[in-house]
């Protein structure tokens, strides 16, 4: 299995994700939003800091239960309960900075939302890897 990530350099500089993400494998898996879920199923808090160090946990487990770890993502998309750039950035920078870091160096978008599917949480990670053989 190969994964090139790649940036054109007529496109604008990234923060630290590609603006491309190449693909040759045999199976990919296709992760369900991760939560801020403890095992209970309680969303955990309070803040965001504490729901995206769950979130991680959460994908970090996803991910090994099928052989993959965070540098065989391709695809993220990570939402936000926010409007405001710094919470963004802030979200941005924790999930970098994390365990799962590898991840968002691939092809990736942070979005902004208004509401997520639980009371009170304020982030999801959405995540697709390419298996290893």
């Amino acid at each position: 299995m190969t994964i090139a990530r790649i940036n054109p350099q007529e496109l604008h500089p990234t923060p630290g994700y590609h603006h491309i993400t190449v693909v040759e494998a045999g199976r990919t898996a296709y992760l369900a939003g991760q939560c801020p879920l403890d095992r209970d199923g309680a969303v955990v808090g309070p803040g965001l800091a504490a729901q995206i160090d769950q979130v991680v946990a959460n994908a970090l487990v996803a991910l090994a239960e099928v052989g993959a770890g965070p540098q065989h993502v391709v695809r993220s998309v990570i939402y936000v309960r926010s409007e405001r750039t710094a919470e963004l950035s802030a979200a941005w920078r924790r999930l970098n900075d994390s365990a799962l870091g590898p991840a968002f160096t691939t092809a990736s978008t942070l979005l902004g939302v208004a509401q997520l599917g639980f009371p009170g949480q304020l982030v999801e990670v959405d995540l697709t890897a390419a298996l290893p053989d």
